[in-house]
């Protein structure tokens, strides 16, 4: 039976290897050895930012982004804002989100991961950026005082938890009232077979830690949240499956025909209640407005 511990450890592992691998020069992919983020192959990870996006970070920081989405693209962060990122990596989203919320506001990342904390300090070093500060610590025990985040956004990250009740939990309670949760992740659209669940190694390549959307929004309501949604991004066919599944599984294209049409990237929408709530701007919008926020929008 996979526990907490197991799951922890192996994204621990996996992220620090991915982390070494930038500091080498190399590229991430979210589910494996692909390029990723501007123009890679990997189906997940590809094309999240455009290329004004991508010249406003240190390079480690794109090559590292190891997302499902781009929640900086819809977030809808205003100047003076404090944005909380949960899980964040080599810091691609804590640096854009800096940069929206000015230097009157903040921009936090948390991540347990020691070589991914180094990367991401080295990365805001390059970026000239004051108002970024990076916490070490995992997303089921944040290390924030209450209420006293904006929006707390994630990319492809709040999936690889075991714990997901306990993460939007704490989630609420770091948001102020009116506080909006905004983060990309990996959904699941009907029943995936057991075989996936049971592989611990698929928790960091992006498919068996994933909630199905009506278990996403029934938890969010349970933690306290109002007004959730999910907003589809990218539907994943057979051969991306066969891409982010390759070497993982012997019966490949068995698995592969299983999981079409049934894992998609989302961004997930939801308020604290109280306080006045911006209006909100669909992916189609914002990519309208030349944020790029999914592969099929840059296409």
């Amino acid at each position: 039976m996979t526990t907490t511990t197991d799951v922890k450890q192996v994204v621990k592992q996996r992220y620090g290897e991915a982390a070494a691998r930038v500091a080498q020069g190399a590229s991430n992919a979210c589910c494996g050895g692909g390029a990723a983020s501007v123009g890679g192959s990997d189906p997940i990870t590809a094309n999240l930012y455009d290329a004004l996006q991508a010249g406003e970070v240190p390079e480690q920081a794109l090559l590292a982004s190891l997302g499902c989405g781009n929640p900086t693209a819809l977030a809808e962060l205003v100047p003076g804002e404090t944005v909380l990122d949960l899980g964040s990596g080599g810091g691609i989203d804590v640096l854009l989100s800096a940069r929206r919320v000015g230097p009157t506001g903040r921009a936090f990342g948390l991540d347990m991961t020691d070589q991914m904390l180094a990367l991401a300090e080295e990365n805001k070093r390059k970026s000239g950026l004051t108002n970024v500060h990076f916490l070490k610590g995992e997303i089921e025990h944040i290390p924030l005082p209450d209420n006293s985040v904006d929006v707390i956004i994630s990319n492809c990250v709040i999936n690889l938890s075991a714990d997901k009740d306990q993460v939007l939990r704490e989630a609420f309670r770091v948001l102020k009232p009116g506080g909006r949760f905004a983060v990309s992740d990996v959904v699941v659209r009907g029943e995936v077979p057991a075989t996936l669940r049971r592989n611990v190694e698929l928790w960091v390549g992006c498919v068996a830690g994933a909630l199905s959307d009506t278990d996403y929004l029934a938890k969010l309501a349970a933690a306290g949240f109002e007004g959730a949604d999910i907003e589809v991004t990218r539907v994943y066919s057979v051969d991306d499956a066969k891409e982010f599944l390759a070497g993982q599984c012997a019966d490949l294209q068995q698995i592969a025909q299983q999981v079409d049409g049934k894992f998609v990237s989302g961004f997930i929408r939801a308020v604290k209640p109280g306080g006045a709530q911006p209006v909100r701007q669909s992916a189609a919008q914002a990519a309208g407005d030349g944020a790029c926020c999914s592969p099929g929008c840059c296409s």
